[in-house]
């Protein structure tokens, strides 16, 4: 069932008039087939889908440009394909991107004629120079490795995985047939903007076409994605009650914390809704792991939290806490991070902004060593550089669990007094200390209080006066 039945559908009832809503029986029918029919629409379109562009030097068979709303099987992609490739042998470029979905051709592509603004110029220059070109902008997506599988059983070949420069000095056999697989990366770095990566992306199709045909090999060229950048969650119309009820908000479920019991009593907490780390541009979110808490110790002075992650990554939160005489109670401090990957370790200092009082537990919204950073990278990262951290609503305790199993009061990392509350606090004295300045100085003016009369003798002031 598509948009342009529903539509036509609808537009019937409008010209004919057949249907006069006189009764509540009739409004409670009209609105019933109307939720049916949004409910099988939506039960279609919240399908996970992945776009897929193919073109080809030579020319591609004829494929109605499908419906509106309509989702290509892997069934009729596999006939086509079979028309496609057919007989003899094919080279095939595979630009598999890591993830798409044809939301990205809307936002990040040129609009209202603005080509200039796009961020796909050299595919849009490749389907047009080709002879034929085929868009299916909703291809049902099941598993990342099905387009890749279906390439192999229909030419009968290993993929090669291939980039510019190797493709240069590759030498391409036309006598059969030829898979080459080029990676294209997704926008997962927190310093790249999406449109920026596509660009690039689009930027290494175009250099791979250059090649390809200095080389004159006539080819096919597919573009789609292992899995969708974007998946819109529909719930079935026919699941809801047709009806007036109340609204209320799904409270999201939170994860539980990372907890550390020491002879059965927990002494270490620590939760955060992201631990990103990055080690060679690309950041991997470690809180989505489970990690072992082997190697932990805890007591009345010092913690030491070790969370080993089954990646190979390794976590070490040392944590102490003493007496300080002016404010005459114990604060802990975080006085270090240290983050372990194989035989490389990089230690990150922290006491000198990350403390608490020792019954409160540490919070702050953004920890880094990069920007604002709370985390200072040890002098000893000689080989470790690169690497940065990135904990998103970070709250850690290492002392004083009186709670059991909840965090105590927290200190925020926030003060009360921020650079921007200052710098408006000095402003605000600087231009009333001006104004008071100013009333002084015009209260102390005084006005004459002799004048000259023209028609009497001149007023004479002595020089004592």
């Amino acid at each position: 069932m598509t948009v342009s039945w529903f539509a036509s559908r609808e537009q019937n009832f409008a010209e004919n008039g057949k249907m006069s809503v006189s009764g509540s029986s009739s409004k409670v029918r009209l609105m019933a087939m109307f939720v049916l029919l949004f409910a099988l629409f939506s039960s279609q379109s919240s399908a996970a889908q992945v776009p897929l562009l193919m073109w080809s030097s030579e020319g591609l068979p004829p494929l109605a440009s499908p419906a509106a709303g309509h989702i290509t099987s892997n069934d009729q992609l596999t006939a086509y394909l079979t028309s496609a490739f057919g007989s003899g042998p094919n080279t095939v470029l595979l630009f598999l991107q890591d993830k798409l979905s044809k939301e990205d051709f809307t936002l990040f592509g040129g609009v209202f004629g603005n080509k200039q603004d796009s961020a796909f110029q050299n595919l849009e220059a490749a389907l047009q120079a080709s002879p034929s070109s085929v868009s299916l902008p909703a291809l049902e997506w099941s598993d990342s490795s099905v387009m890749l599988a279906l390439l192999q059983e229909k030419l009968d070949v290993s993929p090669v995985l291939v980039d510019a420069d190797t493709l240069s000095h590759l030498s391409i056999n036309t006598s059969a047939s030829n898979l080459l697989l080029i990676n294209l990366p997704y926008c997962t770095s927190l310093e790249k903007s999406c449109k920026e990566v596509l660009h690039e992306n689009d930027g290494i199709i175009g250099e791979v076409l250059s090649i390809m045909k200095d080389k004159d090999v006539h080819f096919t060229a597919m573009y789609t994605g292992l899995q969708p950048s974007r998946v819109i969650s529909e719930r079935s119309m026919s699941q809801q009650a047709v009806g007036r009820s109340l609204l209320q908000a799904v409270e999201p479920t939170v994860k539980e914390p990372i907890m550390f019991n020491a002879s059965g009593n927990p002494c270490i907490m620590l939760w955060a809704q992201n631990l990103n780390i990055s080690l060679t541009g690309e950041w991997i979110d470690l809180a989505a792991q489970t990690p072992s808490l082997d190697g932990s110790i805890c007591n009345g002075s010092n913690s030491l939290l070790v969370l080993t992650y089954a990646s190979g990554h390794i976590l070490r939160f040392a944590m102490s806490q003493r007496l300080y005489k002016v404010s005459a109670r114990n604060w802990f401090t975080l006085d270090s991070v240290e983050l372990q990957s194989k035989d490389l370790t990089a230690s990150y200092i922290g006491r000198r902004n990350i403390y608490a009082p020792a019954e409160y537990s540490f919070h702050c919204q953004s920890v880094t060593s990069f920007r604002d950073t709370l985390l200072v990278p040890s002098n000893n990262n000689k080989n470790t550089t690169q690497w940065r951290l990135n904990f998103v609503d970070f709250q850690i305790q290492g002392f004083g669990l009186a709670n059991g199993t909840n965090f105590s009061y927290a200190s925020d990392c926030a003060g009360f007094f921020t650079a921007g509350i200052w710098m408006g606090l000095i402003t605000s004295l600087l231009m009333l200390w001006i104004f008071v300045y100013g009333m002084h100085m015009i209260m102390q003016v005084n006005t004459m209080d002799r004048f000259d009369d023209p028609k009497g003798p001149s007023i004479s002031v002595p020089q004592t006066e």
